[in-house]
């Protein structure tokens, strides 16, 4: 039996120390000193970071793994075995029984000996052309957190795994401290919840939030959350005392609808109903979640896939004062000309924002093009591309400069997703001393299946109050219409609110998060919650804007891409899908901000029409 058995009639308190490969290095020092935790996890993959992993092990096989957690154990391991804490963390990568060996040898080193078991079996790159996969350099299927959960059952003070979920390393703990089988629906998708919201570490406590004018701007740190979670799923977010930021309903809310799809969260334990989910501040710093409802697991396993696609180069030209255009086309002219008959596989120009008149600095009266070349040879985007740019530099528009010195070409990679049996996959724990064993993968009988993508605008069910009023028969979908001089988008919205309607920017009362899902790019749009007696009001006007045409008038770079809303009405918001923003992912991405990080901000910044009524 564990000693987690003693713990099971009190919340588990688990902290999050890392939200990604290269966070804060003090955070797990921090978490440890700074109060009670029963659990300190980490988040260092993504999409991306697989592929960094990748090359690493190109160059070294024994790497693939996140080196930074490696130093945090070293610095950390006495003090979180002295206070009774576990470790767990994604850290292993591609290679987390290496990893597990790394931190054997630092323990080793301090004079230590705790229990440490890895978690594998979403390796599957060996399997890429059997299993369908290509030319993969990385393949590995999402797992979940039953096999964390048997590692520590089994008494693993540390438990490291390759790909598993950003959320199973918080599921895990939760299902060994209380319990739960795998058709504990509801209380695996909690936590679940409390996983997706504490994964991307302070994000959930003020990092990267829209509202951040209403919060402290000073040097303190923002404080890494942690989750009382209960054994109904039930839990609690909040963070230690005195340190930076802070935890409130809307930034809650901005890490819910970070990086989502549809209004249900796929994963391999249980599919997180989000629209059930309730929040409610019972406290300075702390937010209760509750209400959160599952269902069972899709039959397969999301699989990330990374293989190399080639090689890039870019140069940013330098266009300062007047006859900016004529500029712009003459370096495009020649440079391309320079090129001959056999370009790079791929040319991408692109322009900052034209400066205005009569501008007060250099730097105001100039703006960049951006030259971006992709090529399957590194040779097309070396100093075949750099040389003839280099040469035009005292024959080409007045004042040409550029930001960089030519650079050589560097790979770039492809993400693709695709999905197996999850009888593919061998998921295993492999204990301290050694012991392999088995963790089952078959999903309870009645699983849901992965849903085709949309092509509707609206996929959730709406409380009665809510519902966006229906069209008349024969009447025009609304469509805010770009105006002119820069005045705005203009909407009919259908919320009840009278007043004269004011065009202002559409973050008046609306926050935003947004970010990358492979190709796609996630929008999370909702209502502020403040004191206003016009919140439900807000909410309706919101949810009756979110359509098709409306999104993609405010957002013009979507105007030919397939879009898909969902609405999240207890979140008083709703997520939106840009499907092919980001092209073949963010490392293959040519667009000024690969991982539509920025892309919430440029949507609250666009001009729309608000009725008086709602300010």
């Amino acid at each position: 039996m564990s000693d987690l058995d003693e713990l099971d009639h009190r919340p588990l308190r688990v902290g999050n120390c890392s939200g990604f490969y290269g966070d804060r290095l003090s955070a797990m020092r921090e978490m440890l000193e700074g109060g009670e935790l029963d659990f300190i996890t980490g988040d260092y993959l993504a999409e991306l970071t697989m592929l960094i992993l990748g090359k690493d092990q190109l160059r070294d096989p024994s790497l693939g793994y996140a080196r930074t957690f490696a130093r945090q154990v070293e610095d950390c391991l006495g003090l979180a075995l002295d206070r009774g804490v576990r470790i767990v963390a994604n850290a292993g990568g591609l290679n987390p029984s290496g990893l597990a060996a790394k931190l054997t040898e630092i323990a080793t080193g301090l004079g230590l000996s705790p229990s440490i078991a890895y978690v594998e079996g979403d390796n599957l790159a060996p399997r890429a052309q059997e299993l369908g996969f290509g030319n993969a350099l990385t393949a590995n299927a999402y797992l979940g957190g039953f096999g964390i959960a048997q590692a520590l059952t089994a008494g693993a003070d540390i438990v490291v795994t390759g790909r598993v979920t950003d959320a199973s390393v918080v599921v895990g703990p939760a299902i060994a401290h209380f319990g739960w089988t795998a058709t504990s629906y509801d209380e695996l998708a909690g936590a679940v919840a409390a996983g997706h919201i504490i994964e991307c570490g302070t994000q959930a406590t003020g990092g990267n939030f829209s509202g951040f004018l209403g919060l402290p701007r000073d040097a303190t740190p923002l404080g890494f959350p942690l989750a009382e979670i209960s054994a109904d799923g039930s839990f609690v977010v909040t963070k230690h005392a005195g340190t930076g930021g802070a935890v409130t309903v809307d930034t809650i809310t901005a890490q819910l609808v970070y990086e989502i799809q549809t209004e249900k969260y796929l994963g391999p334990d249980v599919t997180t109903d989000l629209t059930s989910i309730t929040l409610e501040q019972v406290g300075p710093d702390r937010v209760a979640v509750s209400g959160v409802t599952g269902e069972a697991p899709p039959e397969q396993l999301k699989v990330c896939v990374n293989e190399l696609g080639g090689w890039r180069n870019q140069f940013e030209f330098v266009l300062t004062g007047l006859d900016i255009e004529a500029k712009a086309g003459w370096v495009r002219t020649q440079l391309e000309a320079a090129f001959g008959a056999t370009p790079p596989a791929s040319v991408t120009w692109s322009q900052s924002r034209i400066p205005g008149v009569d501008a007060d600095s250099e730097e105001a009266a100039s703006c960049l093009l951006r030259c971006t070349v992709m090529d399957p040879s590194a040779d097309k985007v070396g100093k075949a591309f750099t040389a003839p740019a280099v040469e035009l530099a005292l024959g080409s528009y007045p004042g040409f400069t550029m930001t960089a010195p030519p650079g050589p070409a560097s790979p770039y990679g492809i993400y693709r997703p695709f999905y197996v049996s999850r009888d593919a996959i061998a998921h295993q724990v492999v204990l301290g001393d050694g012991t392999r064993v088995d963790v089952s993968s078959a999903p309870p009988a009645g699983h849901a299946e992965r849903p085709a993508p949309a092509n509707h605008p609206l996929r959730s069910p709406l409380p009665g109050s809510l519902v966006p009023r229906s069209l008349g028969e024969g009447e025009a979908p609304r469509r805010p219409v770009p105006s002119t001089a820069g005045a705005g988008l203009s909407a009919h919205p259908s919320s009840g609110v009278g007043g004269t309607p004011a065009r202002l920017p559409f973050g008046s009362f609306v926050h935003a998060r947004s970010g990358d899902k492979g190709g796609d790019a996630n929008l999370g749009l909702w209502v502020k919650h403040d004191s206003s007696s016009a919140y439900d009001a807000r909410v309706a006007w919101l949810l009756d804007f979110a359509t098709v045409e409306n999104l993609k008038a405010l957002l013009p770079e979507a105007a030919d891409l397939e879009v898909e809303i969902y609405c999240l009405p207890n979140l008083g918001g709703v997520n939106v899908l840009i499907r092919g923003l980001l092209g073949e992912g963010v490392a293959a991405s040519t667009r000024f901000d690969p991982q539509a990080k920025g892309l919430g901000e440029w949507a609250r910044s666009r001009y729309v029409e608000i009725p008086e009524g709602l300010l």
